[in-house]
């Protein structure tokens, strides 16, 4: 009696397949960031991104990963800046009294002044935030993290207001927005490079008026921006404090 030797040969993905497999890993991953953060980032950021991670992670994980890297990155370098994802080109035109953003639209923070303050109070509000401190009334109380402090756990100094914010969308066209109502966590405190998304919004010669109905943080920080900011403000506030004075 013969018996036939059966070899099996170990098979082994080959690149195509796994080409093909992180494509259509990046696609749900764009999907869902679409559909659940408004996020829309490039086609070149996606694959650079799955590059990095091992096709077998779960696609909730990647995406969570992503979100978190988005929302940490410049917009300008991730985000698409098709027409449909940013600000209109004539934002800024003084002859339209008025127009509706419908949005969704995916901005970034640049900069953020609380109106309500005078120079000094903004610097003393800064520095007090950097030792940690917050106010109730007139006393000085310390703060620590809580759940309502943002998804980068910087302390937001609720008081104040309103505020006025520096914007700018994935083609890097710049805006000011004006809050009109209170909007949970928007305070000098609140990290420059968070990511805000507007939907309906109403823009009145070129400033963006902004509700809770029709703004929603999403979060994120850049950390370099936000060092400079605070001690680009400092100085800003400062000198004009100053210049004041010697008038």
């Amino acid at each position: 009696m013969q018996f036939t030797t059966l070899v099996l040969a170990s098979v082994t993905p080959s690149d195509d397949m796994m080409n093909a497999t992180n494509t259509q890993l990046a696609a749900l991953v764009g999907s869902q960031l679409a559909s659940s953060r408004n996020l829309h980032p490039t086609q070149q950021w996606l694959a650079a991104f799955m590059d990095t991670q091992k096709p077998t992670t779960p696609l909730p994980a990647l995406t969570q990963t992503a979100s978190f890297r988005l929302l940490s990155s410049d917009i300008t370098t991730t985000l698409s800046a098709d027409a449909p994802h940013c600000l209109p080109l004539d934002i800024h035109n003084s002859e339209v009294k008025e127009r509706l953003l419908l949005g969704p639209l995916v901005l970034q923070l640049l900069g953020i002044e609380d109106m309500s303050k005078s120079r000094w109070e903004q610097v003393e509000a800064i520095e007090a935030l950097e030792r940690g401190e917050g106010t109730k009334g007139r006393e000085i109380i310390r703060v620590t993290s809580t759940a309502e402090d943002d998804d980068s756990g910087t302390i937001v100094n609720k008081s104040g207001g309103p505020h006025k914010l520096s914007l700018q969308d994935a083609r890097g066209t710049k805006l000011f927005g004006i809050e009109l109502q209170e909007i949970k966590g928007v305070g000098l405190g609140m990290s420059i490079g968070c990511k805000f998304v507007l939907k309906n919004a109403v823009v009145a010669r070129g400033v963006v008026l902004m509700e809770p109905t029709n703004s929603t943080i999403l979060g994120g920080k850049i950390e370099a921006w936000h060092k400079a900011w605070k001690e680009n403000r400092k100085v800003e506030l400062k000198a004009a404090i100053e210049a004041n004075e010697r008038r």
